[in-house]
């Protein structure tokens, strides 16, 4: 079978005024980049504002492996699938990272015959929004830098400056720096520290905006600084507001792309769910559900990091109401739940798959907390064998769990019906969808409550320093904010090198930071980094251009 990128190279795609089309966008809304994405202004939104809401559907997965365990290509098929069995369908989708794609993970366009595209430009630089949500955020962070240069007029500390440049490439040596050196000329000498570009609160203030207008509020909001006496500075005092949002004005609107199948398919926005809130951005998928009768949409990494941020936070900030969950599973995740290395996970091996189903049925508990009805899916790879996937299926009916095989990476939609079916079955059943915490709880009861119901520990351990700033957020308010948890994709816990079922642990909560424009109160636990590193043999080493001007090495 060819490899992801020459699939996608020889599909034959649709223009796209005829995907906008089929997706009910007249085409006077559509902002064409070539024949094959568009963005949609936003003129359409007010139109359609009093329209019926289709159904959302959530795909969410277990406790990955590094590869990750096929979040976008279950996704993309199964609105492949739910097309495939006549249904009016949307897929919203999240834009990749540049970091990634040249890193280790990959892009996020799906896999095999269950892809959006064009592969090659979403994953790379697509409209230019990534771009742009750099520039505005550097901007910020000149004029923020500019205005200690030129006299301090606003009084700020040096030392207290919390706004970090940032960059869409995993680059190490950036974390640490400083700035401002050798002459004076160069601007006051300080530490700085450089974030990649999808955890920054610009990108996740374009994905829980409602309008350009709310995204310029929101953004006059972020604390960029505080001053000698411990007060904060804000974008809007930097009067870096107007500026940031003339950046932005058009990475605001959402992106109209494609499915192998030609499913329309928004994405818009794409924050990591590790270090940020890991959900595309509200605008794409409040248009998507006056559109579409199913809304298919997915949220980063395991159940216990973009599920419960898009339940928690995503949800709550745009009065969405799921109506069902789709948790992925894969044999070869299960298999290093069950302590199998990762260079063995190709081998079959019956007894440790069954063994790593505990860390399945955590989140299938993480779910049912949330209220909501949901259907496994077993997302098949070449190397599984029917003894695996079996064993697999027996457990879930033991359980009593809704499941269904996957295959859309070999058979796009065709291979994701099943799945289909079961879900348009979960949407009608009624479900009690309620986040799991109030917003009026203090900042310790909020995660405390996340990690004792999803992440299963026995309690949460603060910092000193994260203790003071909490003490310190009570006097603006920000006590009162949804909290977005940064933690490890590879556990349930916060120490990656725990799999399975992690029991008899302490969350660790060494820092706290506020992201008053995106509004919520970011928890750092463990070693999270906010700028990934490059793996000793990055992706990038194998990709290029031949003599045919055709892409190479790109997946």
């Amino acid at each position: 079978m060819n490899n992801d990128l020459r699939i996608a190279q020889a599909a034959t795609l649709e223009d796209i005024k005829v995907i906008a089309e089929k997706a009910g966008i007249d085409e006077k809304y559509l902002e064409c980049y070539g024949n094959d994405k568009a963005k949609i202004s936003s003129g359409l939104m007010k139109e359609a504002a009093g329209r019926k809401d289709g159904k959302l559907i959530l795909v969410t997965a277990i406790t990955p492996t590094k590869a990750g365990e096929g979040k976008s290509t279950t996704t993309i098929g199964l609105a492949d699938g739910l097309q495939k069995i006549g249904k009016n369908v949307m897929a919203c989708l999240r834009e990749p990272s540049l970091g990634p794609v040249f890193g280790l993970k990959g892009g996020a366009t799906g896999g095999g015959y269950a892809q959006v595209v064009p592969m090659e430009s979403i994953n790379l630089h697509f409209t230019g929004d990534m771009h742009a949500i750099t520039t505005a955020n550097n901007l910020i962070a000149a004029m923020l830098d500019n205005s200690i240069y030129q006299g301090n007029p606003l009084n700020i500390d040096p030392e207290k400056v919390v706004w970090k440049r940032c960059m869409d490439m995993n680059d190490r040596t950036l974390r640490d720096i400083t700035i401002g050196q050798v002459k004076k000329t160069n601007g006051v000498e300080r530490t700085d520290h450089f974030v990649i570009t999808v955890a920054t609160e610009v990108m996740a203030i374009l994905c829980l905006s409602k309008d350009l207008k709310d995204f310029e509020n929101r953004i006059s909001r972020c604390v960029v600084a505080y001053t000698y006496d411990n007060k904060p500075v804000t974008v809007k005092d930097i009067q870096a507001e107007g500026a940031a949002t003339v950046v932005m004005k058009e990475a605001i609107k959402p992106n109209l792309v494609q499915t192998l199948e030609h499913t329309p398919v928004f994405i818009h926005g794409g924050p990591f769910a590790n270090i940020a809130h890991g959900c595309n951005s509200i605008i794409a998928t409040s248009l998507a559900l006056k559109l579409a009768d199913y809304v298919v949409t997915e949220a980063g990494f395991g159940a216990d990091l973009g599920a419960e941020k898009f339940l928690d936070i995503k949800c709550r900030a745009a009065n969405l109401h799921p109506s069902a969950v789709v948790l992925v599973a894969t044999v070869r995740a299960l298999k290093m739940h069950g302590g199998v290395e990762l260079d063995q996970l190709t081998e079959e091996n019956v007894e440790a798959m069954l063994k790593g189903t505990e860390n399945l049925q955590k989140h299938v508990e993480t779910i049912q907390a949330f209220g909501l009805p949901f259907v496994i899916a077993i997302n098949k790879f070449a190397k599984d064998t029917k003894a695996e996937v079996d064993a697999l299926l027996n457990w879930c009916k033991e359980h009593n769990y809704p499941v269904a095989e996957a295959d859309g990476w070999a058979s796009g939609g065709a291979g994701m019906t099943d799945l289909a079916k079961m879900i348009v079955e979960k949407c009608e059943e009624e479900n009690h969808y309620a986040p799991l915490y109030d917003v009026n709880d203090s900042i310790e009861a909020k995660v405390e409550t996340i990690a004792r119901t999803v992440y299963g520990a026995d309690g949460v351990e603060f910092s000193e320093e994260a203790k003071a700033k909490m003490e310190e957020y009570k006097k603006y308010g920000w006590d009162k904010l949804p909290v977005c948890m940064a933690k490890t994709q590879n556990s349930l816990s916060d120490d990656a090198k725990l799999k399975g079922r992690p029991r008899n642990f302490t969350v660790k909560v060494r820092d706290i930071s506020i992201s008053a424009g995106a509004g919520f109160v970011v928890i750092y636990t463990g070693n999270i980094l906010t700028m990934p590193g490059l793996p000793k043999v990055p992706a990038a080493v194998n990709m290029g251009v031949d003599e045919d001007g055709e892409t190479y090495g790109l997946f």
